[in-house]
């Protein structure tokens, strides 16, 4: 994979490095939460084909462990936080994935699209009042 620089990539977007941070560390949460821990066999699936490695997570799936990191590390002010860095909804997720992923970042299926990040949730009922974390 290409040396990529994450602050040439936030320039092309109206999102701070931050929001970009935060999707990376949320994805890396979600993987393993759904998938556990990488042992040696993946590490090496992951070298030779990226895209085909049994780590893959759908565009629903992120915005789910996103919602749920958030929460984690904001708590009742994740909605605040998120709107801060000018994330409003699911399909702000998905750009800064794709933004990372034209940049070599990250890795898609062909099956992948922007699209997979529309309305997954609403962002006042997910990380409204009485918001709990969910394990």
């Amino acid at each position: 994979m290409p040396s990529v620089d994450l602050l040439d990539i936030v320039k092309k977007t109206k999102y701070p490095l931050e929001a970009f941070l935060f999707v990376q560390r949320g994805l890396d949460q979600t993987v393993r939460g759904i998938h556990g821990e990488m042992d040696e066999d993946d590490e090496d699936l992951l070298l030779d084909d990226p895209v085909q490695s049994s780590r893959h997570v759908s565009g629903r799936q992120l915005c789910e462990g996103l919602r749920d990191y958030a929460i984690e590390q904001y708590g009742m002010m994740a909605l605040t936080v998120l709107r801060y860095w000018g994330i409003h909804r699911c399909e702000d997720f998905g750009r800064i994935v794709f933004a990372m992923v034209d940049a070599g970042m990250m890795h898609k299926t062909d099956g992948d699209t922007l699209e997979d990040f529309d309305n997954v949730f609403d962002f006042r009922e997910a990380f409204g009042p009485g918001t709990l974390v969910l394990n």
